[in-house]
């Protein structure tokens, strides 16, 4: 993958991430505030907890750093899967935001 290819595939997860967001709190109570700074976002839930995105262009790279630890992905052609091989990305999200915030959230690309 080039560096252009991944930026757009990762800039598209960043601003998936902001309009499931926009969409949870829409929908629910859950009051999520997201602060996006280049190519970081931040979500902050209404106990304090936070969780930070963001994209590491020289290894390619999107980042998820949570309660749980910190995990790497990079995309498979066809989704972000842990570099671990242990999840996929939003999956992943969607489980440490709905533990996070002691709700159960969905976050999809």
């Amino acid at each position: 993958m080039t560096d252009a290819q991944f930026m757009e595939r990762a800039e598209w997860v960043l601003s998936a991430i902001e309009a499931c967001c926009d969409r949870i709190n829409e929908q629910t109570d859950a009051d999520i505030d997201n602060q996006r700074v280049g190519a970081m976002v931040t979500l902050v839930f209404s106990n304090g907890s936070q969780i930070v995105v963001n994209l590491q262009r020289p290894l390619h790279e999107i980042w998820l750093a949570c309660k749980s630890g910190g995990y790497h992905y990079r995309f498979d052609g066809t989704s972000w899967r842990d570099s671990k091989g242990q999840g996929e990305f939003f999956a992943d999200l969607s489980r440490d935001a709905s533990a996070q915030s002691a709700r159960a959230l969905v976050f999809a690309g």
